[in-house]
């Protein structure tokens, strides 16, 4: 280590240093997780200084007590900011995972927030005035509107098919395509589900055919399940041959083997009339005769996160009293908003109308067209000063995301930020994530997209600001 060197990381205060300078500005008074934090931020100024070249100028008052406790404070008020934070979506993603999935209604938030708010009765049956279950609040609504026997929510649909799984088959095998063995998000994977559960797999036929001698050459005295995987996530197309449900299931019962169905993520209401390639509805499915269906609620459903189990009533019965069951039970604010978002659909012009996803779903291109242009004028209007980007109306391709109709363009209408020559698509992007609020945004041949399907109405009114101020930033001119 150089002479300058040391010189220079001598100037870094003390712990107690710090925590004096802190407490004279009114900080926290738990010195031990804050004397945590004193030492993280002494040792990034360390780092700060060992990158430093020795011929560039330095300021040791930069790495004072007072410095590292403003960056203290800052650390701080990060730590204690609301996370996660919204956002605006532009990106023309319905489902977008990474943005948590579908937004839930107005009327389910409020539901939300009123039980998250209060006691309630989530395991209170306030007629016999004895212990209930949550189950009960939405068992009888899942089963009318899917005809099922029965009805159970769990916290997830990876949840739903581990405890399908561990109630039906644990210890036997499972029977499965060998073009249904997919991965989820995060990297879940169907043989790693199985395995925890305690079943054992069963490949039969290749990744792009499988027969229905496949399933019956693969049953036998071990068999404890026919599991079938929708494939809501991927599609293998060409030179392919699948079962059918229903023969499926008529295997089943001739072997007395029952079946279960992974339909990930599960359409109430037909999305062919807005354009895209039919989705089983999930009381179709139930109507083939599977013992189980699962299925998730923030996807095509427009709910919260949770796993949907219906079916037979002997098999959801199982669930119900397996020991894993309470391990994946649903909280009390998403089956609050999992209720509301189900109660929408007894009317399915108001399902569509009320819940985010089915409305952006559903909304046409001349609606969405109409709002870009109203952009585009707003944008216009604030845009008088050079140097402007140029602003532009185009049809795209969106996509309904989040492991759901894969494959499927949803034709919309995007606004084209151009930044070229003045910067790059890049730093006006990176801007617009800097926003407040953050705005995502997609790149297209050195161009900002924003899709305005994927804007909240509610939103709507922050966007030109926030596009004027991103690329002021982008310029390098923006507020101090």
């Amino acid at each position: 280590m150089s002479v300058d060197l040391r010189e220079r990381l001598r100037c870094l205060p003390g712990v107690d240093a710090v925590l004096s300078a802190l407490e004279s500005e009114g900080a926290p008074a738990a010195r031990s997780w804050l004397a945590e934090l004193i030492r993280t931020e002494i040792g990034n100024a360390r780092e700060r200084i060992r990158a430093c070249p020795a011929d560039s100028p330095f300021d040791p008052n930069a790495f004072s007590a007072v410095a590292i406790a403003r960056r203290v404070q800052e650390h701080l008020a990060d730590l204690a900011r609301p996370n996660p934070d919204v956002v605006i979506n532009v990106t023309g993603i319905l489902l977008h995972t990474n943005l948590g999935r579908a937004p839930l209604s107005d009327a389910a938030v409020k539901h939300m927030a009123q039980v998250a708010a209060s006691y309630s009765d989530l395991e209170f049956d306030l007629e016999r005035g004895e212990r209930g279950s949550r189950q009960d609040h939405i068992r009888e609504l899942l089963a009318l509107l899917t005809g099922a026997e029965d009805a159970m929510v769990v916290n997830n649909n990876a949840a739903a098919v581990l405890l399908a799984l561990g109630a039906m088959a644990r210890g036997k095998e499972v029977v499965i395509s060998r073009g249904e063995l997919v991965e989820i998000g995060g990297s879940f994977r169907i043989p790693e589900i199985l395995e925890q559960s305690g079943a054992v797999l069963k490949e039969v036929g290749t990744t792009n055919r499988t027969h229905l001698r496949d399933y019956e050459n693969a049953i036998g005295p071990q068999t404890g399940l026919l599991l079938r995987v929708h494939q809501s996530n991927y599609r293998i197309e060409g030179f392919t041959a699948e079962v059918s449900l229903e023969d499926l299931v008529a295997l089943g019962a001739k072997s007395n083997v029952p079946v279960l169905v992974d339909l990930g993520s599960g359409a109430f209401i037909d999305v062919a009339p807005a354009g895209l390639r039919p989705e089983p509805l999930v009381r179709d499915v139930v109507s083939a005769g599977p013992h189980v269906v699962t299925l998730s609620g923030d996807k095509l459903l427009g709910g919260p996160q949770a796993g949907i189990v219906v079916g037979r009533k002997d098999a959801v019965e199982r669930m119900r009293k397996h020991p894993l069951a309470r391990a994946v039970r649903i909280d009390k604010m998403m089956l609050a908003a999992l209720q509301s978002t189900l109660a929408s659909y007894l009317d399915a012009s108001q399902a569509r109308r009320d819940i985010p996803v089915l409305s952006m779903l559903f909304e046409s291109e001349a609606s969405v067209t109409q709002r870009a242009e109203v952009l585009v004028r707003n944008l216009a209007e604030l845009f008088k000063d050079n140097p402007a980007p140029k602003v532009s109306v185009e049809t795209a391709e969106g996509q309904v995301g989040g492991g759901t109709l894969p494959v499927e363009g949803l034709r919309t209408t995007v606004v084209v930020f151009d930044p070229r020559p003045h910067t790059t698509a890049a730093r006006v992007e990176r801007a617009l994530r800097a926003g407040t609020p953050p705005v995502l945004a997609r790149i297209k041949d050195d161009r900002v997209l924003v899709d305005v399907r994927t804007v909240l109405r509610k939103q709507e009114d922050m966007l030109p600001g926030l596009l004027k101020l991103a690329w002021k930033n982008a310029l390098g001119k923006g507020e101090p």
